[in-house]
This record gives structure tokens, C-alpha cells and sequence, in this order.
């Protein structure tokens, strides 16, 4: 077979294969009732933030309030109804998610039918080329009576070749498209799988919530003088807790050598996204008021019971404990409930007054932006928040200090503002 003959042929299955590559197949478009729902559920999930956020305001506002039964019932059943809106805001992510991840696989399915038919396309202009007699372009210029016919020949056999060079960085460019597309399948399907355990943990505390307030009206008979003769009671036993640890760090702080600390900033992230520190760390005018210890050996966040807690750094989780006897609101003290993550910097954080710390066990390895509890509202608290400690890991003791439960962790705290 002339070499201008073959070099026609190959041609022409290269235009057949470019129309393979760009015509034949048909897109497996999205179907437009699955863009809706998913339009539908962003929607959705704007209204549900919004009225979130309206709550969450109203409930600031209670919590700044004097201490009072009407105030701490208020406080309750404003987390009560933040929580059930946060339930509602989980379900319809997870609908959202099944439903893009139903839009992925669609175009999952179109990508690979793309690829085939550019693969087969390929394959056959490949297989025509490899079967002919096809001579080398030096024995064409040899060969020939024409030189002008054969660099016409040589020239289209390189046309061809930068032809097939394209296509096949086209189909990489394809593959490349599909890995990433099924990336992002396997990310909606681990936020699926992270949102319906925030769904039961949500259900779970909106119950422990409930009855803390059933409890709440049971002991004071809904009586104000009931409650502020219980509450007194508590703070007097708070009191002698509060100043028997401090005592105890007091002493650990005055022999410890601070040149063994090297604090750095962005040692850890913070331990939860978004809310408002609300106080810090020390002798602060909060603390000299509030405080008969006149200390604060942490800083606080103020974040709503439910509120995500996270690992600042890699680290093991140390120890889990809980001081609160009861789930009555009388019976809580110290840290309530709380988590001790070791790291190897020498440093150990504490997580307190959580909702649930049951997500974790003793021993765990954990990494930095795990998640490792909810925020609550447990352990002697004026309102919600977490309080977020920095111990120096070789000082910690844990001590039984009556009448909190379980043990209490003591040692030779730091600035957490150092480290963050």
C-alpha cells in the first residue's frame, strides 16, 4: 500500500475517532428533579441557620440576666429549642447530601462512558497504524522518486502524531476528572456518615436537656425562694472546691521552673469554630469579682449547649471524668463533664463543662481537628460555654474533692492564649 494511501486512511480515522471523542456519546446530564431538591434543601438549610441565629441571640440575652429560676428555665428551653432547629438543620444536610451524592454518580457514569469510547476510538486508529506496512520516514525520502511528495507524507505522518498526542492527553485529562468526581462522591459520603452521628448526639443531649428541666421544677416546686436557697447551697459547697484546688495549683505554680515552657503561638487551633472567649486566663477584674479564689485557671468560650468540640493538636486522650453527682441542677460541680488530651509537647488540655464526652475513649489517639465532644452546660457553669485548660503534663495529680464526683485534675496550668 502507498505510504500517501495509508497516510489518507489514518487520517480519516482520526477525524472518525475526533468525532467519537466529541459526538457520539450523549451526556448523562443531572436530571433537573434531583437539582431541585437539591436547591430546595440549600434553601432550606438558609431559613433553619437564620432562625438558629435568632435563638442563639435570644438566649444570650437570657444568660445575661441576674440569676433566677425564670432565668435558668428560660436559658433551658432556649438551648432546648436551638437543639431541636440543629436537628432539623442535620436532617435535611444528610437529605442533601444523598441527593449530590446521587448527582455525583450520574456524572461518575457520563465520564466513563466518555472514556470508553475515547479508549476504543483510540484503539482503533492505534491497531490501523501498528497493522500496515508503514515504512520509517527516512526510507520514504530514500525510496521515492518525489522529494516534494514525500516531506508531504513525513509531514502528515506528524500531524497525525501531535493528532494522537492530544488524544491522548485528553483521555488523562478525563481520568483525571473521574478520580477527582468520585473524591468528592467518598468526602459527601463521610460528611453523611459525621452528620448522622451529630444527628444522635443532638437527640440524645435535647433529652438529657429535658430532663434536667422536669428536674428543675421538680426541686424548687417552681418556687423562686426554693431555688435561691438551693443555688446558695450549691455555691457555698462550689466554693470550698474551688478553693481547695486552688490552693493546690497555687503551691504547684510557685515551685514549678518556668523556663521548662516555651510557649508558641499556633501550637493549637482552637477547640471549637466560632464563639466568643468570654474570659480569661488569671488574676483578671473578671475573676477578682466573680471568684473567691480571685483565679481563673483557663479560658472560657461562650457557645450554646451541642456546640462541636474539637482536638487542637495530635495527642492521646488522657483521662474522662465527670464531677457532677446527679443530673440535678444542684448536684453539679467542678468541670462537670469532662476530657484530658496528652500531647507530646509536655502538654495536657482540658475540655469541661461538656454535654457529652462519650465520643472518646481513654488511651484513644486522637488528631488535631477531631471531633471529641459537645459542649454543655454540666459542672458548677453560670451559662453554657467551654472552659479550655493547659496544663503542664508532669505536674497533673487527680484528687477526690468532696462532694464533686469522680476525680478532679490538678496541676500547674498556663496561659492557653500562649499556645493558640
Amino acid at each position: 500500500m502507498r505510504l500517501g494511501t495509508l497516510l489518507l486512511r489514518t487520517v480519516l480515522m482520526g477525524v472518525l475517532a475526533t468525532s467519537l471523542f466529541h459526538g457520539l456519546y450523549s451526556d448523562a446530564a443531572v436530571p433537573s428533579d434531583l437539582k431541585g431538591v437539591i436547591e430546595q434543601k440549600a434553601k432550606e438549610l438558609e431559613v433553619v441557620h437564620q432562625q438558629i441565629k435568632e435563638v442563639h441571640e435570644n438566649l444570650s440575652g437570657v444568660q445575661s440576666e441576674k440569676k433566677t429560676l425564670q432565668r435558668e428555665l428560660g436559658s433551658i428551653t432556649s438551648s432546648i429549642t436551638k437543639l431541636n432547629l440543629g436537628i432539623k438543620e442535620s436532617q435535611i444536610q444528610i437529605q442533601k447530601l444523598s441527593s449530590e451524592a446521587s448527582a455525583l454518580q450520574y456524572e461518575i457514569n457520563d465520564l466513563k462512558i466518555k472514556i470508553q469510547q475515547k479508549e476504543e476510538a483510540l484503539g482503533a486508529v492505534l491497531r490501523d497504524m501498528h497493522g500496515s506496512d508503514r515504512e520509517p520516514p527516512l526510507f520514504v525520502l530514500l525510496r521515492t522518486k518525489s522529494l516534494s511528495e514525500s516531506l508531504a507524507d513525513v509531514e502528515s505522518l506528524s500531524a497525525i502524531n501531535t493528532s494522537l498526542y492530544a488524544a491522548v492527553d485528553d483521555l488523562k485529562q478525563l481520568q483525571g476528572e473521574l478520580d477527582g468526581t468520585l473524591g468528592e462522591t467518598q468526602d459527601k459520603k463521610e460528611q453523611k456518615a459525621t452528620e448522622q452521628g451529630r444527628l444522635q448526639a443532638k437527640k440524645s443531649i435535647v433529652a438529657e436537656e429535658k430532663e434536667m428541666k422536669d428536674s428543675l421544677l421538680r426541686q424548687t416546686k417552681n418556687t423562686e425562694a426554693i431555688y435561691q436557697k438551693q443555688l446558695s447551697t450549691l455555691e457555698q459547697k462550689q466554693e470550698k472546691i474551688g478553693k481547695e484546688i486552688d490552693d493546690l495549683e497555687r503551691q504547684l505554680r510557685a515551685s514549678f521552673d518556668n523556663s521548662l515552657l516555651s510557649p508558641r503561638r499556633g501550637t493549637f487551633i482552637s477547640p471549637i469554630r466560632g464563639g466568643v472567649l468570654t474570659q480569661g486566663y488569671g488574676a483578671t477584674d473578671f475573676a477578682q469579682r466573680a471568684y473567691r479564689t480571685k483565679f481563673h485557671n483557663g479560658i472560657d468560650y461562650g457557645v450554646s449547649v451541642g456546640t462541636p468540640i474539637y482536638a487542637v493538636a495530635d495527642g492521646k486522650v488522657f483521662a474522662i471524668s465527670n464531677n457532677d453527682r446527679g443530673s440535678s441542677r444542684f448536684d453539679r460541680f467542678q468541670y462537670g463533664k469532662h476530657i484530658l488530651l496528652s500531647h507530646d509537647n509536655n502538654l495536657t488540655t482540658l475540655y469541661a463543662h461538656l454535654s457529652q464526652n462519650n465520643l472518646v475513649s481513654i488511651g484513644q489517639s486522637v488528631k488535631r481537628g477531631d471531633l471529641i465532644g459537645y459542649s454543655g452546660n454540666t459542672g458548677y457553669a453560670t451559662g453554657p460555654h467551654l472552659h479550655f485548660g493547659v496544663y503542664w503534663t508532669p505536674s497533673i495529680k487527680f484528687k477526690s474533692v468532696p462532694p464533686a464526683a469522680g476525680l478532679v485534675p490538678v496541676g500547674v496550668t498556663v496561659n492557653p492564649k500562649d499556645y493558640l
